[in-house]
């Protein structure tokens, strides 16, 4: 039952005491949470209420009594508007600042450890937290006025909000997505219609190579026909010789996710190039690659540096992607093996093994949960293990494989705080946890990365 008593449309005086997981201001209201978007920590602030749930209110911003000494003004147009970006309101030291907090929030909800005692490093941040995503996905819609429109959907919404430029995506990136979008003006190309299920181009997706310069595109489609598609890709090429990829996905189903199961190569080669350190790196459309290529290589390091290696260990590189990790921690290791859901990503890792002169490598196509088990089955005894899994965190069965198997280090990736704390809760009965650093792989959003070091207990 709410104890506020409050109706929607009222305002109320709030006292914001901190940010919560999605960058939202957390204050009270009669001791009822009350949740403001667009809110910073220590602002008194006059909400008015949009919702009402038994133990919590969600209220929108009117005012601003008092300010907080971290707020800026955001230098996106469409920043309110778009649900890309949480925290551009906010300065990017204070973000820094917020995300390592993020960390502590997630533990002190998920476990009982006495956090005076963890050691959880401050926020490693980028120089220019700007301009870092070499990867856009912007979906084509078709507003009231009949024109052609790329950009992301609104916060919890299917509303789209259209975007010139996205002031954290690589400026390539969006002059090439701007060109198709005009291209497919210009062709007469029909365009999806969520609600009716109808017309052809329904994703735009860009990637640069950061290091190499080459682009891929993907233009992600609602069946397999497609007129006009060799007019339109010696224009796009005339316009972009960096282009040295050009792919459709098929995606007939009314889904959320971006990829269908089908890929077809329509220019160039299936892949684009990319390196990271001293590695060369071959990505196919659907292969997962991080967006922050600079922060990639800090966070990488992280990872070397959680490890303690003689040369002789066995590693098991768990939800491998491309085989970014492994690789990057071939030279240090006798033995990488890693596995991925995706074929082609795996297809990826073994020709990057190939193309780096990696030969101690061996990747299989898998659930994580499902292949290190029977591997441990079949006699392999793994030194030390790198798990990077998606925000959903580790299955059950994988952890209770590390529990039972426990490699003597275990270093954990994550990219959501909520499900690193759960898995750590589990872990820590059979693992030390020596500490947490958080790494800023996202800036202006509330994501944040982690890289924790484990040891196995002796007991």
């Amino acid at each position: 039952m709410n104890e506020a008593k409050v109706k929607l449309g009222q305002e109320l005086p709030v006292t914001i005491k901190r940010i919560g997981i999605n960058g939202e201001g957390i204050g009270y209201f009669k001791k009822t949470i009350v949740f403001v978007k667009g809110a910073l920590t220590g602002e008194e602030v006059v909400v008015e209420v949009i919702k009402v749930a038994s133990n919590y209110i969600v209220a929108k911003l009117k005012k601003i009594k008092r300010k907080a000494v971290d707020r800026m003004v955001p230098p996106c147009p469409v920043y309110e508007a778009c649900g890309g970006c949480q925290l551009q309101h906010l300065t990017y030291e204070a973000q820094l600042v917020f995300k390592k907090d993020l960390v502590k929030q997630a533990l002190e909800r998920y476990t009982s450890f006495d956090l005076s005692k963890m050691k959880i490093r401050d926020t490693i941040g980028m120089d220019e937290p700007f301009r870092y995503r070499n990867k856009s996905q912007f979906q084509v819609r078709k507003d009231h006025f009949n024109q052609i429109n790329t950009g992301l959907f609104g916060a919890e919404s299917h509303d789209l909000v259209p975007i010139e430029d996205c002031l954290v995506q690589d400026e390539r990136t969006m002059k090439l997505n701007n060109t198709v979008r005009d291209l497919l003006k210009k062709f007469k190309v029909s365009i999806y219609n969520e609600r009716k299920g109808t017309g052809i181009v329904r994703t735009i997706v860009t990637r640069v190579g950061v290091k190499t310069n080459e682009m891929q595109l993907v233009l992600v489609t609602n069946g397999r026909d497609f007129p006009n598609i060799s007019e339109l890709i010696k224009e796009v090429c005339s316009f972009h010789p960096e282009l040295v990829s050009i792919v459709q996905n098929i995606n007939t189903s009314k889904t959320s996710l971006i990829f269908g199961e089908e890929t077809r190569l329509l220019y160039g080669k299936s892949h684009l190039t990319e390196k990271l350190n001293q590695l060369v790196f071959d990505l196919s459309a659907r292969a997962f690659f991080q967006l922050n290529p600079v922060q990639t290589e800090k966070l990488y390091q992280e990872v070397r540096h959680a490890f303690s290696f003689s040369g002789n260990e066995k590693l098991v590189d768990a939800y491998c992607g491309v085989g970014t990790i492994g690789l990057a921690l071939s030279n240090e290791v006798a033995e990488v093996r890693g596995m991925d859901v995706i074929p082609e990503a795996i297809s990826d890792a073994k020709e990057n093994a190939r193309k780096n002169g990696v030969d101690h490598v061996h990747y299989e196509v898998g659930q994580a949960e499902e292949l290190f088990p029977k591997w441990i089955k079949e006699g392999y005894e793994p030194d030390a293990v790198v798990v990077d899994p998606p925000r959903t965190g580790l299955d059950d069965e994988l952890l209770r494989t590390l529990l039972r198997v426990r490699p003597k280090q275990l270093v954990y990736v994550s990219c959501n705080p909520a499900t690193l704390a759960k898995d750590l809760a589990v872990l820590a009965k059979r693992f030390r946890i020596r500490y947490i650093q958080p790494v800023d792989m996202f800036p202006m959003t509330s994501h944040v990365e982690c890289v924790v070091r484990m040891q196995r207990r002796n007991y």
